[in-house]
């Protein structure tokens, strides 16, 4: 069994727009954005990233927006819902912060005997906050969202599964227990994990998901270090598992494979962080870009990558 995965480091989706995008998890949500750079594979594509104050593993949501991109089709095979920390008792400022904004979807309920709060992204990205008593994080506050209900960093996301029995038996393999079920739903965590410790497998009969705007491309787990993450690879393909070899995606070390579920999972180390390039007092403002892709910033910045306002 796998013992160096600690929860969450990132989750990744896919938009149509760059602007709301950013104004959405900066302007609605209060996060920060802690990286503007581009998609690796498709340099004329932003990669934004939000966060924290500095981008910790365990609070990072980016996006990779297509502009125009059609919106995907939810179904199984996916990452479902993805759950945002709250502290307990905050489910109603944030009930009145989103209906001002005129977020769409708005509903609250009880989730696991945690108030949680439900609600849609500019391209129908499903999403919720849910109390948490025990959240050690501090949050970024810089826009305007009061310590006191601010968003801690994830919670948690669901995976839609036709059949949840092989991806189970993985999430056990990488170290996360059973703690729960409601319904069709089972709960996994990982006790000594970071605070972005929970993953909820959904079983249900649907269609396969589409991706397309709005949809999770892709959940990354963290891992401390490169050493760390050879050795979680070596056990992946010892498994069975097609992984493949470590990326270097600037701020983090990557490695991706695909569960039997059909989710895409990547393992990504906490090294180097969002502040190799840039100041923390400053981090997301300038565009970054990798330097295999550097030569391109006049053409991109003028033909392909539209300013975002802040």
């Amino acid at each position: 069994m796998i013992r160096d995965i600690q929860g969450l480091h990132h989750v990744t989706s896919l938009a149509s727009d760059a602007q709301k995008n950013n104004d959405f998890f900066t302007k609605v949500l209060g996060l920060r954005r802690v990286k503007k750079t581009v998609n690796f594979d498709a340099p004329e594509v932003y990669h934004l990233y939000y966060g924290d104050e500095l981008g910790t593993p365990g609070t990072v949501m980016t996006y990779f927006p297509f502009p125009g991109a059609r919106r995907g089709r939810a179904g199984i095979g996916e990452v479902g819902t993805t759950v945002f920390a709250i502290p307990t008792g905050a489910v109603g400022y944030w009930q009145e912060r989103l209906t001002k904004a005129g977020v769409a979807n708005i509903g609250s309920d009880t989730y696991f005997g945690a108030p949680r709060l439900r609600f849609s992204g500019p391209d129908g990205d499903a999403f919720a906050v849910v109390e948490v008593d025990s959240d050690s994080r501090d949050p970024w506050t810089g826009n305007g969202v009061p310590a006191d209900v601010a968003i801690r960093g994830f919670h948690s996301t669901d995976m839609r599964l036709w059949d949840a029995t092989a991806t189970a038996e993985l999430l056990e393999f990488m170290g996360y227990e059973k703690q729960d079920q409601s319904g069709s739903v089972t709960r996994y965590h990982i006790p000594s994990g970071n605070d972005a410790n929970v993953i909820d497998l959904a079983q249900l009969q649907a269609s396969p998901a589409a991706q397309g705007a709005g949809s999770v491309h892709h959940v990354a787990f963290a891992v401390e270090n490169r050493a760390k993450q050879l050795e979680v690879r070596k056990a992946l393909m010892d498994t069975g598992y097609q992984v493949t070899p470590v990326i270097d995606r600037d701020y983090f070390w990557a490695i991706y494979f695909r569960t039997p579920g059909g989710v895409l999972f990547e393992i990504a180390t906490n090294e180097p962080g969002f502040d190799r390039d840039e100041d923390t007092a400053h981090l997301g403002e300038a565009l970054k870009l990798p330097s295999q892709h550097e030569h391109l910033r006049d053409l991109l910045e003028q033909k392909y990558l539209e300013p975002i306002h802040d």
